[in-house]
């Protein structure tokens, strides 16, 4: 995808899931809209991005 992160074994960029929790959509919406992305890997996509902010900080 043009060198932007993905989530594993998708071609679904992170940023699509960030995109939608900013736009005030679920992550039930998203996982909705991206049926092919498991659950647990948009948590710890998110959990990631967690960690990462808690560590710059």
């Amino acid at each position: 995808m043009h060198g932007a992160p993905v989530l594993g074994g998708t071609r679904v960029p992170v940023r699509t899931l960030f995109d939608f929790l900013e736009g005030g959509d679920t992550l039930e919406d998203f996982l909705y809209g991206f049926p092919r992305v498991p659950r647990a890997l948009a948590l710890d996509a998110l959990e990631e991005a967690k960690q990462l902010l808690l560590a710059s900080g």
